[in-house]
């Protein structure tokens, strides 16, 4: 891993990396490019996904709707303790 959480590869230390069995329903997951934020509840107009929609259930094509990422380059959204 080289220094501030990029591994090797470029990609981010807390990526998603299309783990979709870690993913909790409600998990927030943000753009690692942009920082737009996916959440379930609001779901994503621009790719007509309703809410109530978990990450892991959006289409394999999804990508984001401001910047046009990879799906499996998006970041858990930790939660504010």
């Amino acid at each position: 891993m080289a220094a501030g959480g990029i591994l090797m590869d470029g990609r981010f230390e807390g990526s998603y990396l299309g783990r979709d069995a870690s993913l909790a329903d409600d998990a927030r997951m943000e753009c690692k490019i942009c920082w737009w934020v996916y959440d379930p509840a609001l779901g994503d107009d621009v790719w007509q996904i309703p809410p109530g929609t978990p990450f892991s259930a959006l289409p394999e094509h999804w990508r984001c709707p401001e910047c046009d990422g990879a799906r499996d380059q998006f970041m858990v959204l930790a939660e504010p303790t």
